[in-house]
């Protein structure tokens, strides 16, 4: 096979097929998968087996495209065959498909996997000449930070699912294509285990799977182990949550550098990791922010009217991004700015431009909102952010953008450089909704937009996350941020993550630097991180021991180099798209250096030993999935990417229509809709939905209906000499207070709306009101609680 037919081929392959098949179209069967997950502090290093089998009576190729999680810098690739192992190295990419190529023409069994061109979170996998009836045994090796989520834990997901990557109309590339398969026909088994530590206290561990019960390895429970439940099927993501005691610590690493590399290179020095939580002044953060353009971004393709869960009960996406809105939409303050777009395949938007808020806006706003549905096809994100960034920022009002997606789109990297080159007029806040929804896009977008990525999945409430982000956008902005360090005579430093953009209380920033030079074991650095909030100075200062921690590996150094590696990639091109080829050799150096991939780099591993040369080509192709087997209609489940048997055949997940959405959406109308039951209307959101948007509520019988009332139970109750539309809302008030303390964070924006327009009215006999307001709901509630 030629170079040109190996770059064609494994470019295909990467896009247009899912699970590991060969020239033949039959499978090779994955028989198993083990995965390891040691995660210290914040940090994970991942190793994962696949088992493979070759049962066929010839040599095969084979490719095998999965998932990895968007941040994730992979260190290590391996296959053993038989008893043989091979150690694959980093390479150009370039070169490594033509070491591939010649081994393969050689009769040599060979391995090589590289990222996708499209996105940094789908790697493809090329298996070269696995012998007759010989065992696959591949090992992968990767490193990643977790995410803190809103309530404190950090999120580690193992992806079991690819959804269909959407391609832009008239781009060139087909997307990644997979099927949906049930769960009990899964046949391969996966063993999946944890360790935890750290230096604070390990609270608990969670799952969306089934786990056994958390074992602690030491009397002050910094450490501890845990393991999925027998009997699991990869249907899912495996998602953990990690909590620990007093979260929100600043801490900083040390990691000693490689004995065998160079000293002043990346690799050869130590490399500090610095994990910091900004405090800021309560007298700034006890006033909000009350101007500000918001403009929210929803995602209607055909796969938005998937339950969240495999749980048809459930509600869907679409539905529950509905409620997000009319609670993000409530919340705005008074002399703000919003408007609302929405994506498919092509893209709508309430207002022609950006409005002022009011209750004549919000009103026209909600009913549209009311009436969304997952009905424009497909996802394409790109044209409707050009047209919101092609809009004139207005002034004195930031403009805050939030993303809602479930979606995977095949131009993921073209997406985040376009927000990263307006990053400098607004901040993004992204959501990624459902398994599957693409960590390098939802990531990628608020790293870049300067704001905060949330995951929602499982059971999860997108309506708490989503106000945390709000809360996080009305904080004010933070200006001139810089990092200083001081540290001993004869110590340099060199940063290896971008300049710090963004700064939101309590939320985490990590910086890495390599340090040069030489200190004493007592020696003591300290990082200061200053920045303006409200036109005040602040500062917040960190002093760390330069002594190397203990048994760390190289774990700091691979997240370091990858945080380089990503940023010199986002610099590459320039804005007509061309390569800069220094910043490209840089990349590869880095990457070859510290054996962390890269977009110029792949991993390849060749079997030197005797092996006949292969006549004639070596063809990679891709299996069809049979859909007349499964009700498509009904396939809402996540989408597997790995082999399943359908009747007595096994094929391979492959091949989707790249207009899934499209076509979804097209088999959805086709459904009764009177036959699909309607949920009831949340009862905390059926009172949101009454607010104004001053902040108070009407004295009128749809209240009444909401807090379980009569129309003259509420009107007999109210105080004589206090107006109406005063005893409405802090009735309202004293019902969120006192029966809906559990979702505080979703309701808390709203509520100091109502208060701060009950203070503008001055009105008379609060006290009074609260409490004939408490003896006609039956509740306790104190004024001074209510915030009055």
């Amino acid at each position: 096979m030629s170079n040109d037919q190996m770059k064609l081929t494994t470019q295909t392959s990467t896009m247009d097929c899912c699970g590991l098949v060969t020239a033949q179209k039959e499978p090779v069967p994955l028989k198993s998968i083990e995965v390891e997950l040691e995660v210290r502090d914040h940090v994970a290093t991942v190793v994962s087996t696949l088992n493979y089998e070759n049962k066929e009576d010839q040599p095969i190729e084979a490719v095998f495209v999965f998932p990895l999680p968007g941040d994730a810098a992979v260190c290590h690739f391996s296959a053993k065959i038989g008893q043989t192992q091979i150690v694959a190295e980093v390479k150009e990419k370039q070169q490594a498909h033509e070491d591939y190529d010649d081994a393969l023409s050689s009769g040599q069994q060979a391995f090589l996997l590289e990222e996708s061109e499209q996105s940094p979170d789908v790697f493809c996998l090329s298996v070269g000449s696995l012998p007759p009836g010989e065992s696959a045994s591949i090992r992968l090796e990767y490193v990643s930070e977790l995410a803190v989520q809103a309530d404190e834990g950090l999120r580690f997901c193992l992806p079991a699912v690819l959804n269909p990557r959407y391609q832009p109309q008239g781009s060139e590339g087909a997307s990644v294509k997979v099927t949906s398969v049930p769960a009990s026909l899964v046949p391969y088994t996966l063993s999946f285990s944890a360790r935890v530590s750290s230096p604070r206290q390990i609270s608990k561990v969670e799952s969306n799977c089934s786990l056994d019960p958390l074992q602690y390895l030491s009397t002050e429970q910094t450490q501890a182990a845990v393991k999925l439940a027998a009997g699991h099927k990869f249907d899912r993501d495996v998602e953990v949550l990690i909590y620990y005691k007093d979260a929100h610590q600043p801490t900083a690493v040390v990691e000693a550098g490689q004995a065998s590399a160079k000293p002043g290179t990346l690799m050869g020095d130590p490399v500090v990791m610095l994990s910091l939580y900004p405090e800021f002044p309560k007298s700034v953060m006890s006033s909000v922010v009350s101007c500000g353009e918001f403009v929210f971004l929803l995602d209607r393709s055909g796969s938005m009217d998937f339950a969240t869960t495999v749980d048809e009960q459930q509600e869907t996406r679409i539905g529950s991004a509905r409620d997000t809105l009319l609670l993000l939409l409530k919340s705005l303050p008074m002399g703000s700015y919003f408007n609302i777009y929405s994506f498919g395949s092509s893209y709508e938007h309430i207002f022609p431009k950006s409005v002022e808020y009011s209750e004549k806006t919000l009103e026209e706003a909600l009913k549209k909102v009311e009436k969304m549905t997952a009905d424009l096809g497909g996802t394409e994100i790109l044209e409707p952010l050009k047209h919101i960034y092609s809009q004139p920022c207005i002034p004195n009002q930031p403009r805050q953008l939030f993303v809602f997606t479930d979606g995977e789109v095949g131009n993921t990297k073209e997406v985040i450089n376009l927000v990263r080159k307006n990053s400098g007029s607004h901040r993004c806040f992204s959501f990624g909704i459902g398994e599957g929804a693409s960590s390098a896009l939802i990531n990628g977008l608020a790293k870049e937009g300067g704001g905060h990525a949330q995951f929602i999945t499982g059971t999860d409430r997108m309506q708490p996350k989503a106000m945390q982000s709000l809360r996080f956008a009305l904080q004010p902005v933070v200006v001139n941020i810089s990092v200083t360090w001081d540290l001993p005579k004869g110590v340099s430093v060199t940063s290896l993550s971008p300049p710090i953009t963004t700064l939101f209380q309590g939320q985490r920033s990590l910086i890495y630097a390599q340090l040069t030079g030489q200190s004493s074991e007592a020696a003591e650095g300290c990082v200061t991180v200053k920045y303006s909030l409200a036109d005040r100075p602040s500062q917040n200062q960190l002093h760390f021991s330069l002594k190397p921690a203990e048994d760390t590996g190289l774990t700091v150094h691979r997240l370091g180099a990858q945080t380089l590696i990503r940023s010199l990639e986002m610099e590459e091109r320039d804005d007509d798209g061309k390569h800069d080829e220094a910043v490209k050799e840089k990349v590869v150096e880095l990457s070859v250096q510290s054996g962390v991939s890269s977009s110029f780099t792949a991993f390849i591993a060749v079997n030197k030993g005797n092996g006949e040369p292969i006549q004639g080509p070596l063809v990679c192709r891709y299996v069809e999935t049979p859909m007349a087997n499964y009700n498509f209609c009904a396939m809402r489940s996540s989408n597997s990417l790995f082999p399943v048997p359908v009747g007595n055949t096994t094929v391979h997940s492959a091949c989707y229509s790249s207009s899934f959405d499209a076509s979804f959406d097209s088999c959805r109308r086709e459904v009764d809709v009177s036959m699909i039951k309607q949920p009831p209307r949340d009862p905390l959101l059926q009172l949101v939905s009454l607010q104004k948007a001053t902040g108070c509520w009407l004295l009128d019988p749809a209240l009444a209906t909401a807090l379980g009332k009569t129309s003259e139970e509420v009107e007999k109750t109210k105080p004589s000499v206090v107006n109406k539309e005063v005893w409405a809302t802090i009735l309202a008030l004293i019902w969120l207070h006192a029966l809906k303390m559990d979702f505080k964070e979703e309701w808390e924006l709203l509520a100091m709306k109502a208060v701060s327009w009950l203070r503008a009215q001055n009105a008379a006999c609060v006290a009074e009101c609260v409490e004939a307001g408490n003896t006609l709901l039956g509740c306790e509630v104190q004024k001074d609680v209510l915030g009055l």
